[in-house]
């Protein structure tokens, strides 16, 4: 674990805090109208840049928390500000920091600006607190806080149905969380009986020594929360209404960034925490991944509306990280990781797109929509990269993601593999249909009108599709930065689990996916620095 002087990831966290708050105070009336929205900026801007300085900061080749803040919040409660990334946190705290200001520029809000840039920034400094919190209680209430921000968004400026979307949302992620914060307690107050000191840190809790049962039931309280938020099938029900409903930037970044909470929290807690329940449930995960995965692309089969049919294509591209988190190997990991990424850029472009046509056709509907790529070519060829990248072609991000996962999961559980790969297919046919029912064919009058994106609106995408493209060509930098950490947490669940570590797999630091070492020793012989980090240190988060 290795701390800083400078607290980069606490100033991340409060200057959209802070942003949040100046935007609220300062009265309509005492400024122009555009000053609440480019002050919001300013700040999303800043935001993106402490971030990116972090990405400077990160030492590839080290699998612990880096830039770790640590500092007494609550002595008495055993409440800390600590807060630290690594691998795994990295990547989406750049895509979260990446995506608000592009959602921002991109969002045409005219009723009370003010209240909508500030509800956003809040939701930008809840999703940053989540991904760098390395104390539970700081965890969940950063995780708690996203709920408000983003029930306001869909409340506020939804569409027809959005007072339903927004309630429904927020009692099924609330419910949720309601087992989480039984769990956090719950094994915080065990810690705290067999140490007899009351934290709530992880890197302290995953020594905490837990009976059969105790693992299964607090691993199945923290994943019904995570399972909520992400969602995984069948907690999805709130999703298709909230992301149909709610605005373009609410969608975006619903979809986007505060679903890999969920997967996120998973990843970092239920494997840390519950590694030896996490194995023996791994097969009720896979299995609700794969259904996940088969229904979400069938029933976006049967959707007419756009974004229903992203929806359920949303809900189908989780269940493969699901799946690759618990194939419980390198491989799978890295995979599911670097899939939370890929699959928050293509959504946000997805998303984004279709929202500019609806600003410029009004409707949904994919049967009233024809011949789009007449009027506007540059729109049909944005749309089609976004496309093929969530169909999973070769040469663009969403390749790479599901490429590691089904390997991963493969090896380790072949069926739930071949299953997943039918939704691969049929992700194919749901999205080329409304590909060419919307942008093929003799466009109407109305249609033949569309305009085509201007400047500004390419401006806003080019980073996502350039990105698109980017990790799908050379995906090596962030698979080298990710590698490291995903070692460490197999080698954690399996030295607790006292399973062998599996023949072969390793995340390495190929430039492609296909080239990943399949070393029965590469483990072993990976770029780890030498001494563990408190992180890594033998531990027995399990039944001992």
């Amino acid at each position: 674990m290795s701390t800083t002087q400078f607290p980069y990831l606490t100033v991340l966290v409060l200057v959209p805090a802070i942003g949040a708050a100046v935007v609220a105070l300062v009265p309509r009336q005492a400024v122009s109208r555009w000053f609440h929205e480019m002050l919001g900026l300013v700040v999303v801007v800043v935001t993106l840049a402490v971030a990116v300085a972090i990405a400077f900061q990160f030492k590839t080749g080290d699998g612990g928390y880096q830039l770790v803040s640590d500092h007494v919040w609550a002595k008495d409660l055993g409440i800390r500000w600590s807060v630290g990334i690594d691998g795994i946190s990295l990547f989406l705290l750049l895509m979260t920091a990446l995506l608000f200001p592009l959602t921002m520029l991109g969002a045409r809000v005219r009723r009370d600006p003010r209240s909508f840039v500030a509800w956003l920034l809040l939701l930008e400094a809840a999703c940053l607190g989540s991904f760098v919190s390395l104390d539970l209680v700081l965890f969940f209430l950063f995780f708690e806080l996203t709920l408000v921000p983003a029930y306001f968004v869909i409340g506020g400026w939804g569409y027809a149905r959005r007072g339903y979307a927004a309630i429904k949302f927020f009692i099924y992620t609330f419910a949720g969380s309601a087992f989480l914060l039984v769990g956090i307690l719950a094994v915080a107050f065990i810690h705290q009986s067999q140490t007899g000191t009351l934290t709530f840190e992880l890197p302290a809790l995953m020594h905490t020594h837990l009976s059969g049962t105790e693992g299964t039931l607090l691993f199945l309280a923290f994943t019904a929360a995570f399972a909520v938020k992400t969602p995984v099938f069948p907690f999805h029900t709130w999703s298709p209404d909230a992301y149909a409903e709610a605005p373009t930037a609410g969608a975006v970044l619903l979809a986007a960034v505060m679903a890999k909470l969920g997967t996120y929290g998973i990843i970092r807690f239920d494997l840390n925490l519950f590694p030896q329940a996490t194995r023996t449930l791994a097969p009720l995960l896979l299995t609700l991944a794969v259904i996940g995965i088969v229904y979400g692309a069938l029933v976006a089969c049967a959707q007419r509306d756009l974004k229903r049919l992203l929806a359920y294509s949303s809900l189908a591209q989780v269940g493969f990280i699901v799946l690759g988190t618990f194939a419980l190997n390198s491989q799978g990991l890295t995979g599911g990781v670097l899939q939370m990424v890929n699959h928050g850029l293509i959504m946000a472009t997805m998303f984004i797109l279709v929202g500019w046509i609806y600003q410029r056709r009004k409707t949904w509907q994919v049967s009233g929509l024809r011949g789009l790529q007449s009027p506007a070519p540059v729109l049909a060829g944005l749309f089609t990269v976004a496309m093929m990248a969530s169909i999973g072609l070769p040469g663009l991000n969403g390749f790479v993601g599901e490429f590691l996962v089904l390997i991963g999961t493969f090896v380790a559980h072949r069926w739930w593999a071949v299953v997943a790969t039918t939704g691969v297919v049929v992700a194919a046919v749901y999205l080329l249909w409304a590909y060419q029912q919307a942008f093929h064919g003799e466009p109407s009058d109305e249609d033949a009108k569309t305009p085509d994106l201007g400047w500004n609106e390419r401006l806003i995408v080019a980073p996502l599709i350039i990105l698109i493209v980017a990790l799908g060509v050379f995906p090596k930098p962030v698979i080298d930065r990710i590698g490291p950490s995903v070692d460490r947490l197999v080698i954690h669940v399996d030295q607790v689990t006292h399973t062998p570590l599996p023949a072969g797999l390793h995340a390495g630091s190929a430039s492609t996916p296909s080239s990943h070492r399949l070393s029965g020793s590469a483990l072993a012989g990976s770029n780890r620095p030498a001494g563990p980090s408190r992180a890594s240190t033998t531990p027995t988060g399990g039944t001992p």
